[in-house]
């Protein structure tokens, strides 16, 4: 949902993470393995009404990308590794599956990645030969529609496709996957796309914690891990790994790719042995990952560079094989209750199922449009609003403080806002048939300030 919407509804790590962050951006992981799920309008409602503007999905299902229509979401989509053979084989697959699956859907449905197979070295039936040739293919079709500087084409790996991350500057690609790795980079550099990494430092920690301390994986050590040939101090094993991956590159002189995790998290509960598997533990990697990325912190090889991260997952999901913890990722439960409270800031947990409607401190109130409203009854009343309602909407146009974010509920949220405060700030000057609502947390961003009654 637009950041004009920010400090409306529940206070939420990503509200303030979205709002704060002007370089590395922190999105979440839309995991579906599970029958217990809301429906994917449902799961896009809940997304908006904590301001979360980044998802990922891992294939192309059309409710998913209905749902999120017109939500200013951006999606990244994915091609599963069962479509890899029919995508690599034939041009003729990719284009029909851009045509049928995305564009029907594209721009409404804001797609900014398709990722193209996932942690195949991982997969039993290990497809990895096949990914760059489907990878062409994909691009190919984006570049027979003009969207292939729109959306960019990646895939995404675990670490496993590393032979040594410690100490960082050691870090190599493993030889075995050098066949299908060396065109893949050479493709990412040559299209200017991340490589993507799944990291789990709660593994590292769980299946050797001898060797791991707990503090070193949720960002709490107070000591530091020395690189012996660099010198680089390292407080945290999400740092070590990602510059584990800078350094693999380098290695193979490609310097210019940049590194995106696309899934880290940590579980909220696990199996007798999983002793770490806990919701404090999860709140604590979440809190501190996220001020780490919000921070533009870096890394101690690439202090300052900003990464985009994407937490898994937004639910906990039922279906998943293998150990209790691999169904306990979620930020939410199924009934779309918060699994625990986030720390972004360090200073304290703040409760993500804290209602908006509590009191304002000194009582002002705001009018904002309501993302339940169609496109053309927010337009109809913008117009009006604009018009016949004597709103100066001066500051959503164009180059001015409000345009941004440029969607119909962000220029109408402005100009109701406007309309509410200059006719008394009464219930009915906030109707609007009925796609107006009252608010108690200022709505103002950046430079673009909303009216009150006290000017």
């Amino acid at each position: 949902m637009a950041s004009r919407f920010k400090l409306v509804f529940a206070v939420s790590l990503l509200l303030l993470l979205l709002d704060f962050c002007s370089g590395g951006i922190v999105g979440v992981c839309y995991g579906r393995n599970a029958d217990d799920l809301p429906t994917p309008d449902k799961a896009a409602q809940l997304v908006q009404q904590h301001n979360i503007k980044y998802i990922r999905i891992y294939d192309s299902n059309i409710q998913v990308l209905k749902a999120f229509a017109n939500t200013g979401v951006e999606l990244m989509i994915g091609v599963p590794n069962s479509d890899l053979l029919a995508f690599s084989q034939f041009q003729s697959n990719a284009d029909s599956w851009l045509k049928n699956s995305i564009l029907p859907y594209y721009p409404a449905t804001k797609i900014t990645y398709i990722t193209v197979g996932l942690e195949v070295t991982e997969s039993p039936d290990n497809a990895s030969a096949l990914v760059v040739p489907a990878m062409q293919n994909v691009l190919t079709a984006l570049k027979k529609v003009g969207l292939h500087k729109r959306i960019k084409v990646s895939s995404t790996h675990s670490l496993g496709v590393l032979s040594r991350s410690f100490p960082p500057s050691a870090g190599a690609f493993s030889s075995k996957y050098a066949y299908f790795l060396k065109p893949m980079l050479e493709f990412l550099a040559e299209n200017q796309s991340p490589f993507m990494i799944d990291l789990y430092p709660y593994y590292a920690y769980r299946d050797s914690p001898n060797n791991v301390s707990l503090d070193y994986a949720l960002f709490q050590s107070s000591s530091e891990v020395i690189d012996p040939n660099t010198g680089l101090l390292y407080t945290n094993m999400f740092d070590a790994q990602i510059d584990a991956l800078y350094f693999a590159l380098m290695a193979l002189n490609f310097r210019t790719i940049r590194v995106m995790v696309t899934e880290t998290g940590w579980p909220s509960k696990g199996s007798p042995k999983e002793k770490a598997a806990t919701p404090d533990n999860a709140q604590i990697y979440n809190s501190n990952l996220i001020r780490h990325v919000i921070n533009d912190s870096g890394t101690p090889g690439k202090p300052g560079e900003e990464l985009d991260v994407y937490i898994f997952s937004l639910f906990n999901e039922n279906r998943k094989p293998g150990l209790e913890s691999e169904r306990n990722w979620g930020l939410f439960y199924p009934d779309q209750t918060s699994v625990y409270n986030l720390d972004f800031t360090g200073k304290g947990a703040v409760d993500m199922t804290n209602s908006a409607n509590g009191t304002n401190a000194n009582g002002t109130t705001w009018c904002i449009a309501s993302s339940k409203a169609s496109e053309s009854e927010l337009q109809s009343a913008l117009d009006w609003a604009c018009g016949p309602g004597n709103v100066d909407c001066s500051a959503i146009q164009p180059s001015q403080p409000c345009f941004e974010p440029d969607n119909l509920v962000s220029h109408a949220s402005f100009a109701f806002n406007s309309y509410y405060q200059q006719n008394g700030a009464s219930d009915v000057a906030c109707s609007f048939g009925g796609y107006g609502v009252k608010v108690d947390k200022d709505p103002s961003y950046e430079t673009c300030i909303y009216l009150t009654t006290k000017g």
